[in-house]
């Protein structure tokens, strides 16, 4: 059984420097978000599980053996990233292609015994564009100073915004072409029913008078 989850943690995840939820998954249920993505964004995620334990009656961290499949598919339904991890892990895809991903995430089907009937909860945490970017880490490779590194990071917003714009006037553009074509078609609706209640209405006529002559009533 699928879950479709929408959430918009694209916007949350551009505002804040990340996004984290959790949620609770059985053994046949897959949980899947839709992430609304710029054309050549990066995205990372993480996530770890935890399993219902009932002596504690709290959720403790799952064994080694649970693993989690990540199934993550572009707006054309193309799989871009299909992979098994462990009952921890950590995934990354760049998008190629703006518009709505849907990241899909589902247990194992040969560890089945380790659920044993439990709950089992996932902790989320998805990072997109700048946020994904370890700046420590850069500053140390790169050797860069404090404010060149502020710098770095003011760019790296500056291409974020600049994607999401170009994103936004594509979705305006697709809505365009929406509103357009659904208006032809209705026109075109319109003008079908006109002609046939025209040729209705002639047909009537015509019926009405033979009706008429053929009782001599004309």
């Amino acid at each position: 059984m699928m879950i479709c989850v929408p959430a918009v943690i694209f916007i949350l995840a551009w505002i804040y420097p990340g996004h984290t939820l959790y949620f609770h998954i059985g053994e046949t249920e897959k949980k899947c978000f839709i992430e609304e993505i710029p054309d050549e964004t990066m995205v990372i995620g993480k996530y770890r599980t935890q399993l219902w334990d009932k002596q504690t009656n709290s959720f403790l961290p799952s064994t080694p053996g649970l693993g989690m499949h990540v199934e993550i598919k572009d707006p054309d339904a193309k799989i871009i990233l299909s992979r098994q991890y462990g009952s921890d892990g950590r995934f990354t895809f760049t998008s190629h292609t703006p518009g709505e991903h849907q990241i899909c995430l589902h247990t194992n089907s040969t560890k089945m015994a380790l659920f044993a009937g439990r709950k089992l909860r996932v902790h989320l945490d998805i990072q997109v564009g700048e946020h994904t970017n370890n700046y420590p880490e850069i500053a140390a490779k790169d050797k860069l100073t404090e404010l060149q590194l502020r710098v770095r990071q003011l760019l790296d917003q500056i291409e974020q915004i600049q994607k999401e714009q170009n994103y936004q006037r594509y979705r305006e553009e697709r809505f365009r072409m929406t509103s357009e074509s659904t208006n032809q078609r209705v026109l075109w609706w319109s003008i079908a029913q006109t002609l046939i209640l025209i040729v209705t209405g002639i047909w009537q006529m015509k019926h009405l008078k033979s009706f008429f002559e053929a009782k001599k009533l004309v």
